[in-house]
């Protein structure tokens, strides 16, 4: 099949503006709502998102969910998580309900309204965000407790690294000329991650599980936490490394910032600083996996069009590399 041929078959081939209207028509019928015509697609490729004009009310955005990743248990899971986290006043942006549903099967796509949100996104610049931030988690993990979750995947050594090394080599994704040096490496990486788990032996418990800088919007001084997408059983830390960033010194103020923040709900899970740098390995590792998982989607070869080149993987054995030096640092540590 060429490239023209894969990109008509892609499910979301199908989703033409004529054909998002239609279903968007049907969707807010009960509310008495008719699209304006206006549809803007949005900076997303795990699923399609879109800002939707509807006449004489604001924009919403509609998220058509890629077939066949999550069932519909899992994603109403992350609705409930979202509309109780809104109930108890946290900043997340919820989906929209409608006749009592949030989730919406049309020609093959399970699809989820939300209001459109203003504001900016960007990293967080001083103390008082990083110990704000801690504050949220604290909020957010606190209600997470209470949030019975039985379809959401768990992040772990096995779906994060195994998994995704077994896809890389049994789809010949290695670059063939560095496929020895990334394997060797992959592996002592594994070894070491695994080594790091066992000795922590982390709970796991829902969480956002992609939480960084791009997935918060500053609105009046308040950061809203978007897209639980990825919602997930986790260890907590997960949630907040992905904020840290700069030089050591720098991220060890950052992280005593959370954590004063986070003690004000919930004990800090000191004892989980060291799968910081576990988690950062897992997640360089599934990201590879992530992209030629999705390589049948147009969209991803137009983005990263380095994927498959040569270039790519010979950086990432350099990635990985400094991550394996990485790994033998001691792990950061609370000052107080």
């Amino acid at each position: 099949m060429n490239d023209h041929e894969q990109e008509l078959s892609h499910e979301y081939a199908q989703l033409n503006p004529d054909r998002i209207l239609n279903i968007l028509d049907e969707i807010l019928a009960p509310l008495n709502w008719l699209c304006s015509g206006h549809v803007l697609a949005l900076n997303s490729y795990e699923n399609r998102v879109y800002q939707i004009g509807v006449e004489e009310h604001p924009d919403v955005i509609a998220k058509f969910y890629r077939p066949n990743r999550w069932s519909r248990e899992a994603i109403l899971e992350e609705h409930t998580f979202a509309l109780e986290a809104v109930e108890s006043e946290l900043p997340v942006v919820p989906p929209l309900e409608i006749d009592g549903e949030t989730l919406f099967e049309k020609d093959g796509f399970m699809i989820a309204l939300f209001r459109k949100q203003g504001g900016y996104s960007g990293q967080l610049e001083r103390l008082d965000d990083f110990e704000q931030m801690g504050r949220l988690l604290g909020r957010l993990h606190q209600l997470a407790n209470s949030i019975e979750i039985q379809h959401r995947p768990q992040m772990t050594p096995q779906t994060f690294i195994k998994d995704s090394l077994n896809y890389l080599y049994e789809q010949d994704w290695i670059d063939p000329n560095v496929s020895h040096a990334y394997k060797s490496l992959a592996t002592d990486l594994e070894g070491l991650v695994d080594e790091r788990w066992q000795s922590i032996q982390p709970n796991l418990q829902l969480c956002h599980g992609d939480l960084h800088a791009s997935n918060l919007l500053w609105v009046d001084h308040t950061p809203y936490m978007l897209d639980l997408d990825d919602c997930r059983l986790a260890p907590r830390i997960q949630d907040m490394w992905m904020l840290l960033y700069g030089e050591r010194d720098e991220m060890l103020s950052q992280l005593d910032a959370i954590a004063r923040g986070y003690d004000m709900f919930l004990p800090f899970p000191s004892q989980q600083l060291g799968l910081i740098e576990v988690l950062r390995t897992m997640r360089l590792i599934h990201y590879s996996a992530w992209l030629a998982r999705r390589w049948d989607d147009p969209a991803f070869k137009q983005a990263f069009p380095w994927f498959e080149s040569p270039r790519y993987w010979s950086d990432q054995v350099l990635t990985l590399r400094e991550q394996f030096a990485n790994m033998q640092e001691p792990a950061l540590q609370l000052a107080f």
